[in-house]
């Protein structure tokens, strides 16, 4: 696999005298290969408030986290896709890498990386295609594409050549009875 492309990240935030000032600006810290599927996620920050705390003088993003975002807080993730090559993957060992619990339909999923987090999921497409697969349904995506997701079982597949960036930010959501399975 080749060697992921860096994301750059500047954080802004305010010196002691409340001047606006550059915090930090280097390459995301966070960055994790996903052992099923061969994902790169990017780790940009999270926070676990809402409204958030801006106060803290520490790197949000300085932590281990799973796919979901925190109770009341959020996500903001940049992940890079492989192409999936017609692979089969192990859907016990995808959804223990992604930190989550089977809350998917698990008996007749359509694909292994199937799942769902509770939370409103923003994703813009930066870079290739993908498709996103839904129970019944499906949805091509290219760069410039953007989605609002809502708690949706999903699963993304790269079906094409090259390597597909989606930036992700994930708010944690409100329970649905559609939801709970």
């Amino acid at each position: 696999m080749a060697e992921p492309v860096g994301i750059r990240r500047i954080v802004t935030g305010h010196d002691a005298s409340g001047k606006a000032v550059v915090l930090q600006d280097s390459p995301t810290p966070n960055v994790k290969v996903r052992p099923v599927g061969g994902f790169v996620s990017h780790l940009v920050w999270v926070t676990d408030e809402s409204p958030a705390d801006i106060n803290t003088g520490t790197d949000r993003a300085d932590r281990t986290i799973g796919t979901a975002p925190p109770p009341g807080g959020t996500i903001f993730r940049v992940v890079d896709f492989p192409p999936e090559g017609g692979k089969v993957h192990d859907r016990e060992a995808m959804l223990q890498a992604m930190g989550l619990k089977d809350e998917s339909h698990a008996e007749g999923a359509r694909h292994a990386f199937m799942h769902r987090t509770k939370s409103v999921d923003y994703a813009l497409v930066l870079s290739g295609e993908i498709d996103m697969l839904l129970d019944d349904s499906e949805v091509h995506m290219k760069a410039g594409d953007v989605m609002v997701q809502q708690a949706t079982n999903h699963a993304w597949v790269n079906r094409g050549t090259e390597t597909c960036r989606i930036a992700f930010v994930l708010v944690d959501a409100v329970e649905h009875p559609h939801f709970v399975k």
